[in-house]
């Protein structure tokens, strides 16, 4: 993995071609959604670069590849550009066919497409109610419904353990960071020490101390996307 770990900011040149036989990976080092593209690049053992993109100040030659703004995007050789965290890990998935992440059955694919759909849901909370706290608000509500969003998981994860449980430690490996300094259910407890074990994790993973330095700058309103270089 080649990887200029710096984050780019607007009026920074625009990077030259992707490298053949590379793909590049537009990230930031603390965003839960293109972790979860990273770790399937890392499981699967694919070449790639890694370009950290400001997200607050997003360069214009970033915008010309994806409108959205945001981060993961996957552009090729080629000049492709593929974005959206779930559809650049299934993109990798089909291009790069060896060590299958996503079954073949069109109903346990489903079920994995699914349980994803739960996890995403939950992500926003982790934002959102420190920052209502900060100013102040009343948060019970907010709360109570991440709990109720976790005791639904945690249903889940029961069901999970008697399926294979490999593809969600990558497609929800995303929430890992956020929910260890959380107090989950002992089911995601479970869930995140099993996932700790991987070795892609391990590689991509940032200690609960780094997240909590840049989740701190974030609320603050000025997020150190470098932090720690």
């Amino acid at each position: 993995n080649m990887s200029a770990e710096k984050c780019l900011a607007k009026g920074s040149a625009a990077p030259g071609p992707v490298p053949e036989d590379y793909i590049r990976v537009y990230s930031m080092r603390f965003c839960p959604f293109a972790q979860r593209t990273r770790l399937v690049l890392k499981t699967k053992g694919i070449k790639y670069e890694t370009i950290n993109v400001h997200l607050k100040e997003k360069p214009d030659w970033y915008l010309k590849k994806n409108p959205l703004g945001l981060v993961p995007t996957l552009e090729t050789p080629a000049g492709e550009v593929i974005y959206e965290s779930p559809i650049t890990c299934e993109y990798l998935d089909e291009v790069y066919p060896e060590k299958k992440l996503l079954p073949s059955s069109p109903f346990a694919k489903a079920q994995q497409k699914m349980m994803l759909e739960h996890f995403s849901k939950v992500i926003p909370y982790f934002y959102k109610i420190p920052m209502d706290k900060k100013k102040g608000e009343d948060v019970s509500g907010l709360e109570a419904e991440l709990k109720e969003k976790f005791a639904k998981l945690n249903e889940l994860l029961k069901l999970l353990q008697k399926l294979s449980v490999q593809i969600y430690l990558y497609l929800t490996g995303s929430t890992l960071c956020l929910i260890r300094f959380l107090d989950g259910t002992p089911e995601l407890k479970k869930w995140t020490e099993l996932m700790l074990q991987d070795s892609a994790v391990k590689a991509l993973m940032f200690s609960p101390d780094a997240h909590k330095a840049f989740f701190k700058t974030f609320l603050d309103g000025n997020p150190d996307f470098d932090y720690g270089l």
